[in-house]
């Protein structure tokens, strides 16, 4: 069932406060939650980092003192359910196998905006990024079984696939052409508004977890790998972000972020299986139709605006449920040998030999065995023979079924 969060009666900010005895949760259970519990976990982590930091931002960009003290009593708040979602995870669960569901999430969220997206230019970031987040995942899973023995298919419970997606030495690419076209935010479908912002915040959350943990890891290749795919999560970031549209007010924004939220919470409300976890989304959705509401106030009363000007319609759209997207990301691998120029996306083959694309990767390589991503795989291969994957069948794409070797070309030099 949908709702309006508009027309529902919101709580008083105050009255929404948690103490400390809330605030600590209990933890899953590693070994028996559902992998979309994890990955539910890992998205609204990051979704409440984005409004903390978007709030942080909207106060040292605001000189109107009255809006900054009404931010801070909702930051905190978010500050306090950030803290409690993260806190979901448990004490034994490892740095990489977290990663694991980080990977899983960017896999499977994408895969379900991807198929429901009206915007051409909106579905081909996602479905570019798809495969580079498909390939992380596959790397992440190799360094793990070759270091801690753990298969990471059991993690994402067979949901998805691990194999390599457009391989991650093809996706360092000169900045510039990760920048992309803005949605225009007044003729936008409600579901790409929502989109795009979902999608940034989760792929910064994505970024910032890697810029964090790579100096806490135990192993020099272990902090290598995630050093690259870090940068890479550095891109993705900016082509998703560069989708918001920059048109918009803070204030606009404001309402923007606290209905992403709302639409989150309640789609995590609706799917959710654990019913611990399940009363915390509840609660947390509350507490975001409230923040809602003072978003709609302050919109109102600073420039005048009525919140249908911003959101025409309240109510939400299909709501999202996480899930296993194998054949979508099998079809869209047909598109592993596309690289990013200017605000499209063009096969490796149409570049002249000159483009900046060869150039920046031969500044940032000088040779193909100094790269991370591909040191592992070979390592892994040098150990067992073959590398680690979990298919449901063949790949794909033959210049990627061979298991004995790390193709390092496919998507990055114009031969392959």
């Amino acid at each position: 069932m949908s709702i309006n969060p508009f027309d529902m009666h919101p709580k008083n900010i105050d009255d929404t406060f948690l103490d400390f005895k809330e605030l600590y949760p209990q933890s899953y259970d590693k070994d028996a939650t559902d992998p979309y519990t994890k990955t539910r976990i890992i998205l609204m982590n990051g979704t409440e980092f984005e409004a903390v930091w978007f709030s942080h931002q909207f106060s040292r960009h605001c000189n109107n003192n009255d809006i900054r003290r009404e931010l801070a009593s909702i930051r905190y708040i978010e500050q306090q359910q950030q803290k409690r979602v993260s806190n979901l995870k448990p004490i034994n669960e490892t740095i990489l196998e977290t990663t694991i569901g980080y990977e899983q999430l960017a896999v499977d969220l994408t895969s379900i905006l991807a198929k429901e997206e009206k915007d051409p230019c909106v579905k081909k970031a996602l479905d570019f990024a798809l495969l580079e987040d498909f390939d992380h995942l596959y790397r992440y899973a190799n360094l793990l079984e070759m270091e801690h023995h753990i298969y990471a298919d059991k993690l994402v419970g067979k949901y998805t696939e691990i194999m390599p997606g457009r391989p991650t030495i093809a996706e360092h690419r000169y900045p510039a052409d990760n920048i992309k076209p803005f949605i225009n935010s007044k003729t936008a479908d409600p579901l790409t508004k929502l989109n795009v912002n979902i999608i940034t915040a989760a792929e910064q959350q994505t970024m910032n977890y890697y810029m964090n943990v790579s100096c806490f890891y135990t192993s020099d290749i272990g902090r290598r790998l995630y050093q690259e795919i870090g940068l890479v999560e550095e891109e993705h970031v900016t082509q998703y972000g560069g989708l918001i549209d920059t048109n918009c007010t803070w204030l606009e924004n404001l309402l923007m972020h606290e209905y992403t939220e709302c639409y989150l919470y309640y789609s995590c409300f609706e799917t959710e299986c654990d019913p611990y976890i399940k009363k915390i989304w509840e609660q947390q959705f509350e507490q975001e139709v409230a923040h809602l509401h003072k978003a709609v106030e302050m919109l109102k009363i600073y420039e005048s605006k009525e919140c249908q000007q911003v959101i025409p319609n309240g109510q939400f759209p299909k709501l999202l449920s996480l899930g296993s997207n194998i054949d979508y990301v099998r079809k869209i691998l047909e598109t592993v040998r596309l690289t990013g120029k200017l605000e499209d996306y063009v096969p490796i083959s149409s570049l002249p030999d000159d483009d900046i694309f060869f150039r920046y990767q031969n500044n940032i390589i000088k040779t193909v065995e100094d790269v991370p991503s591909h040191d592992i795989i070979e390592k892994y291969i040098s150990k067992e023979g073959q590398d680690y994957r979990f298919q449901v069948e063949p790949h794909p794409i033959e210049a990627l079924q061979n298991r004995n070797v790390d193709n390092t070309t496919i998507g990055r030099t114009k031969s392959e």
